[in-house]
């Protein structure tokens, strides 16, 4: 783990591990500055029986404003636990099934866009 003033140093991707019901799975991750809110693809957290949904809100997105629902979440990024909200959308068009937004970034954390760059 890489800090900088006491604070983690990240790439633009990461593997993550999402802690759950005594259970962890790792994920890639897609680190991402512009989202105000972290999520995962809905068809992920309901494979992995993520829940409860503890919220429902209207997230804004490259594809409109929509309702959706809301997981708390503990997440391992570069050897830190975070327990932080994740809303559920269908990611299944994207690459990373996991994005890591601000809510969890502004917790003490950096990005390095040139960290892990070969890992893709």
């Amino acid at each position: 783990m890489v800090t900088y003033k006491d604070r983690t140093v990240v790439g633009l991707t990461e593997d993550v591990i999402l802690h759950h019901d005594g259970r962890h799975d790792k994920v890639r991750a897609r680190i991402d500055t512009g989202a105000e809110r972290s999520s995962v693809d809905i068809n992920l957290a309901s494979k992995l029986k993520l829940g409860p949904v503890v919220a429902s809100r209207v997230v804004k997105s490259a594809n409109g404003s929509k309702l959706r629902p809301i997981v708390k979440l503990e997440v391992e990024l570069c050897g830190r636990r975070v327990t932080e909200t994740f809303s559920l959308s269908d990611r299944s068009h994207m690459r990373y099934k996991v994005l890591i937004g601000q809510n969890i970034l502004k917790k003490g954390f950096l990005i390095d866009p040139s960290k892990g760059a070969s890992h893709g």
